[in-house]
């Protein structure tokens, strides 16, 4: 750690383990990450506080390092983090009202800003990485290849689609439309999308791309929430599929969003694919604090445990569905957030900053305009090391009608 013209070492190098070197820019750090702990490093970091010879290293060591860190939060700090955990689960923060406000916080950025680190079909969820691709650490094996991620995420899509037995034919539902990547591979195999958003600037492009696709007939983009689908789809749907939406869900409302998938579902061969981001089963709880991610990027998220999904549907909806299988996809979510990393060092300039600067005047600051690009490159570098080090996972689970069960691998 550098500091003017001192510098101090604390602990001791690991073989093979490169040194974190940390630079402090300016003394607000400190108190940053005194008021505010964890949170507080993350503003520092985008207010350029300090800077580091790699945000990943420096992750790791904070996870390796965490349950002694942990006593070392300030009282304030502490009292924060209850506070914010307990406001959360009982105040309402995915009602209606907030649920949309939540989702325009963390998707109506720019649909420009997002075409320049996400792949070409715009997939805002972990990939899934094959031999061809060189695995999930082909990039740091091999390095990096055109339309690698291209090809990961159209696997994932596949993936969701063969798992949920789509046909042709098939009335598909989706909650959480993307920008209409999956409704359109879907209604290339034929089947017709009801896709639902709460995103403005979403269901204006999946529009756009299913108009252009030529599958304007087969898919409806619906502006609404979950709760209040239209009349008419009760009992239609042959599949259900959403794809890290459930985080914005709550346990507060988990019975209304199983209750939902029900009530639309049919009674025969209907079958359900959900994927979210989740916490360790030793970690899990109902209460969850403000972080860096539910602050700044997915505002009063709350991610459930592999278990706690389930044991959540079945309290919902009673004997309604088969826990068809779990699937662990944590280890492709490093690449794919290293990916993206990749993507928006290389594209986030001249005519993507520029347009940023019109959407947004307040970013023509310069110093604005470097914290907001600061902030994308700490969530890619945080979630990476969290899932790299298991803290976080990524869980896809299928579900099915009792009956119809044994027709899942049909």
């Amino acid at each position: 750690m550098a500091l003017s013209a001192e510098s101090h070492q604390f602990g001791t190098c690991v073989e093979g383990r490169p040194p974190v070197v940390l630079k402090v820019v300016s003394q607000a750090m400190w108190a940053r990450i005194l008021l505010s702990n964890d949170l507080g490093v993350a503003e520092a970091y985008m207010q350029g506080d300090f800077d580091v010879s790699s945000l990943k290293a420096m992750f790791d060591l904070w996870l390796d390092n965490r349950h002694a860190l942990s006593n070392l939060s300030s009282t304030f700090s502490s009292i924060f983090a209850l506070f914010s955990a307990v406001a959360i689960k009982a105040l309402g923060r995915q009602n209606l009202t907030m649920a949309r406000w939540n989702v325009e916080v963390a998707y109506d950025t720019s649909n420009e800003f997002f075409k320049c680190f996400l792949s070409k079909e715009m997939m805002y969820s972990c990939a899934i990485w094959g031999e061809e691709e060189n695995g999930v650490r082909g990039d740091l094996t091999i390095g990096p290849t055109p339309g690698d991620l291209e090809s990961a995420q159209h696997r994932k899509i596949h993936h969701i689609l063969k798992k949920a037995r789509v046909r042709a034919g098939d009335r598909l539902l989706e909650i959480g439309s993307g920008w209409g990547a999956l409704a359109i591979e879907a209604a290339r195999l034929g089947c017709t999308v009801d896709t639902v958003t709460l995103s403005v600037e979403q269901k204006a492009m999946t529009e756009e791309r299913a108009a252009a696709a030529g599958f304007s007939d087969c898919i409806r983009v619906h502006l609404c929430d979950y709760r209040k689908l239209p009349e008419a789809f009760k009992g239609q749907f042959d599949a259900f599929v959403s794809s890290e939406m459930f985080e914005a869900v709550g346990p507060k409302h988990h019975g209304e969003y199983f209750s939902m998938m029900d009530w639309a579902l049919k009674e025969d061969r209907a079958a359900a694919v959900i994927t979210a981001t989740t916490q360790a089963e030793s970690r899990y709880t109902d209460y969850q604090p403000d972080d860096f991610a539910r602050h700044y990027h997915w505002p009063n998220c709350h991610l459930p445990s592999a278990t706690s999904f389930a044991a959540a549907v079945q309290a919902a909806v009673p004997g309604r569905f088969i826990l068809e299988s779990i699937e662990d996809h944590g280890i492709h979510y490093p690449r794919t957030l290293r990916e993206w990393g990749r993507r928006l060092e290389k594209n986030f300039n001249g005519e993507v900053a520029e347009h940023m600067k019109e959407r947004f005047p307040q970013l023509c600051d310069e110093r604005n305009l470097e914290a907001f690009r600061r902030k994308w490159m700490y969530m890619f570098a945080y979630a990476e090391a969290g899932y790299a080090k298991a803290y976080t996972s990524l869980n896809c689970w299928t579900l099915a009608r009792p009956e119809n069960v044994s027709t899942v691998c049909d």
